[in-house]
């Protein structure tokens, strides 16, 4: 799926020359990123914007925005905006900077480590042979 150009344009603009800022093609389209946490992007035509937790129910009441469920199933903690939402100047860089904001807090917290997850017979699944099993010399 291709990306607005128009509106990465618009982005960057509303950006400025942060250094901070980078850019990767993500989820078909085109994410910005804060110190490398995801605080907006574009998937075709609409906003994609990070929202902080407790601002979730109350931003979805909004016009033009909707849940962002790129896999089927909505993610809390994003959303789309549809073009009208963003059409001037201001309403963009107002959620761009709701976006980077929610970067910004979680850039400064310690990266949650996942447990590894390992496969096969390493998983260590605890698949003892059992004495039935072993060799009648043991």
């Amino acid at each position: 799926m291709a990306y607005d150009e128009r509106l990465a344009n618009r982005i960057r603009q509303a950006f400025g020359t942060r250094n901070v800022i980078t850019e990767r093609k993500m989820f078909g389209g085109l994410a910005f990123l804060y110190l490398g946490r995801m605080c907006c992007g574009i998937v075709g035509r609409d906003l994609m914007v990070r929202i902080p937790h407790d601002e979730f129910d109350a931003v979805m009441r909004g016009r033009h925005v909707r849940p962002m469920d790129f896999t089927g199933k909505p993610l809390r903690g994003f959303v789309y905006v549809s073009p009208p939402g963003f059409r001037t100047a201001a309403a963009l860089r107002t959620w761009v900077s709701r976006g980077e904001r929610v970067a910004k807090e979680k850039a400064t917290e310690p990266t949650k480590r996942r447990p590894s997850r390992k496969t096969g017979s390493a998983a260590g699944h605890g698949r003892a042979i059992s004495k039935s099993r072993r060799s009648s010399t043991d």
